[in-house]
């Protein structure tokens, strides 16, 4: 027997995806995260799957973990007290930023608190030109002031990120060799090895931020790592990445700052497997946890990516997959304002203590407290019986607020679905917007313990075609982690215009970053397996501020044509912004490659449909619509592949509840799916 486990750890559950080498079957399970105690609730879930499935952890061959330990540090502010060097007279970087206010919208908005203060800022004398060339040689003696006034005020750590390091990062390096002989128990983090992209600002504080985190998440994995040997696990654990990827656990202690988006990026992977098997073209994701909706777009089973990603109040600038939280999670509390006005989110009941119908000391109504009120979930129990959803407390936690707006429990259930469906609408129009998508050309792909509760409610608001939800969708970003490849990027800051005479230094600087791609796939990550290198650069009209990625057929460098290369440009922006400039001279200022290690995956092969109609277990009276009306209830473990039935209706399984209102019809498909559209069967 051989199994491989995915983990996905979330603000309420802890989700585990299991899948058998040998039947080719999956199993799933949920156990209550534990945020006063990291990690012990995936010794908790090993145990279980030991106890219940018989899954002995000698057999476990992989391992793959997503992780929330490093947002969660940022969020929380419990990082490494740090110190900063930077250039002299560059000792505002962080307070400066981009000079943006945190809410366009809002006149007393603040930009947050920087995580190094300023008086934990030194200025150290040395330059470097944009060229990477030495204007003026590093103060060595400033630097040893600055690491006995950083050690005088407390700090733990020191950060490096001097200008233009992107280009030479040898004054850099030879500060940290002082902070190291002078301070070796101090640990140094240089802004060129964190992530060498070019502006001063969003190097230094993605430094700043990899800095922070890394003695926690170095202590998590670490802790991890021992926790599975005690308990027998043989795999070496892996860890999911920003950018959908996976990487070892041992190379997540020091190169922590690309796993720090690791569990929003599973979700998506998970996402775009659904999306190949279901031959869905374009689609939503909808994330729905505890704590928040996630949403991300994918055309043809392929996520976008950005940088920039927020954690908390700050941005990140690494590759990562384009998560953008919408709205509200199962565990939003709902509230009433001074003016009278029933409100949702954003605060949390998270999992301690909980919904009020978890009957874990929660007492505040919450979403999922409305639909249990409202009888659309708890026929069964929930989190693979984690819990038994008391519809008791859940309806005098929602009569709180019922007495405030005058109206009754069912009503007031119903207006905290209405208020959060109502937010994601807004949020998803707008992202939708942005993009140039329109939603009636999408399908939701939901998941997450709340994402098939809340789906078919917003794709009626939105007009969208399809509901898809996966056969576990509650452990769907659990299973990103087992179908993920290894996968990083690699950058290196060219500046070059695209000309004929810079052929050679631009075919030389992808040449080098292809054999440190290689490199660390083959020596770093022990992988000997197929593997595919991509190749991009961020290239610019000659003036224009920012960079657009352009992927390209990496056969254009060793033919040295600059005009091909130069049309990948034309052609990405032509894309984006709907006209190009085929005239104007192109800059290429960061060459990219992506090395991605192919993974041995799971199979899931289509089964065969039989057609029929589903019969219900039982009908049930719901609120629903404004109305009391009586709703099918289906067991998901009874549907086969060619089963249908309509709404009003609920399906029950392990890991979430799907809600069907009436005036849709569910399929389910070869793949287990259930496909929810408009209309009543044939």
């Amino acid at each position: 027997m051989a199994y491989h486990v995915g983990v996905d750890i979330g603000g309420s559950f802890t989700d585990f995806a299991v899948f058998d080498d040998t039947t080719r079957s999956l199993h799933s399970l949920k156990v209550f995260s534990r945020p006063d105690q990291p990690g012990a609730e995936v010794m908790e879930g090993i145990r279980l799957l030991a106890e219940r499935q018989g899954i002995d952890p000698a057999e476990i061959v992989t391992f793959t973990h997503g992780t929330t330990v490093g947002v969660n540090t940022v969020v929380q502010r419990k990082g490494l007290k740090l110190a900063l060097f930077v250039t002299e007279h560059f000792r505002d970087v962080l307070e400066i930023g981009r000079l943006k206010t945190a809410d366009m919208y809002s006149l007393l908005a603040k930009r947050p608190e920087p995580l190094i203060p300023r008086d934990m800022v030194f200025g150290i004398a040395g330059r470097l030109l944009a060229d990477g060339t030495v204007d003026e040689l590093l103060d060595e003696a400033g630097v040893e002031a600055a690491v006995v006034a950083a050690r005088s005020a407390g700090a733990e750590g020191i950060v490096i990120a001097f200008l233009h390091a992107y280009r030479n990062g040898e004054q850099e390096e030879a500060a940290r060799a002082i902070v190291s002989r002078l301070a070796p128990d101090l640990p140094v983090f240089t802004s060129s090895s964190t992530w060498p992209i070019i502006r001063e600002y969003e190097r230094t504080v993605t430094a700043v931020i990899g800095g922070y985190v890394q003695p926690r998440v170095a202590h998590y994995l670490g802790s991890l790592q021992e926790a599975l040997k005690d308990q027998g696990v043989p795999a070496e654990a892996l860890i999911t990445k920003s950018n959908g990827g996976v990487m070892t656990a041992e190379k997540g202690k020091t190169d922590c700052v690309q796993m720090i988006l690791s569990g929003t990026a599973s979700g998506v992977t998970g996402a775009c497997h659904i999306a190949r098997l279901a031959n869905v073209k374009r689609a939503m994701t909808l994330d729905i946890g505890g704590t928040t909706a996630d949403v991300a777009l994918l055309e043809n089973a392929e996520p976008f990516y950005g940088v920039g990603e927020r954690i908390g109040d700050y941005q990140i600038f690494i590759p990562t997959v384009s998560v953008t939280s919408i709205g509200d999670g199962g565990g939003s509390l709902a509230w009433v304002d001074p003016l009278g006005v029933l409100k949702v989110g954003p605060e949390s009941a998270g999992s301690t203590p909980g919904p009020a119908a978890f009957g874990r000391g929660g007492t505040r109504a919450t979403i999922t407290d409305a639909f249990v009120a409202n009888g659309l979930v708890g026929h069964s129990g929930l989190g693979y019986d984690a819990v038994r959803a008391d519809r008791g407390k859940a309806r005098d936690a929602v009569a709180d607020l019922a007495g405030k707006i005058g109206k009754n429990i069912e009503q007031t259930a119903e207006a905290i679905i209405d208020i959060a469906v109502s937010g994601m609408f807004t949020e998803v129009s707008g992202l939708m917007s942005r993009a140039g998508a329109d939603p009636r050309d999408h399908s939701i792909i939901a998941f997450g313990g709340a994402g098939p509760m809340l789906a078919v409610f917003l794709a009626r608001e939105l007009g969208m075609p399809e509901v898809v939800v996966p056969q576990t969708p509650g452990v769907l970003s659990a299973l990103g982690g087992l179908i993920a490849d290894l996968k990083n990027d690699f950058i290196e800051t060219l500046y070059l215009d695209v000309k004929p005479q810079n052929a050679e230094a631009i075919r030389a600087g992808f040449v080098r970053l292809a054999a440190s791609a290689e490199d660390w796939l083959t020596r770093e990550q022990g992988f000997t397996g197929s593997r595919t290198l991509i190749y991009s650069a961020e290239m610019r009209y000659q003036g224009q501020s920012f960079e657009l990625d352009s992927p390209f057929d990496p056969a254009v460098l060793e033919t040295g044509d600059t005009d091909v290369l130069a049309e990948a440009f034309h052609t990405a922006h032509e894309a984006l912004y709907g006209h190009a400039n085929r005239a104007a001279p192109v800059q290429l200022i960061t060459a990219r490659v992506v090395v991605r290690g192919e993974t041995d995956k799971p199979d899931f092969p289509a089964a065969e449909l039989r057609p029929v109609r589903a019969e219900p277990e039982t009908m049930v009276p719901v609120w629903l619509d404004g109305a009391t009306v009586d709703a099918a209830i289906h067991r998901r473990a009874a549907l086969s592949p060619g089963a249908s039935f309509d709404g009003p209706a609920v399906v029950l399984q392990d890991d979430c509840t799907t809600v069907v209102p009436a005036g849709f019809t569910v399929a389910v498909d070869a793949y287990h799916n259930l496909r929810i559209t408009r209309g009543a069967a044939a």
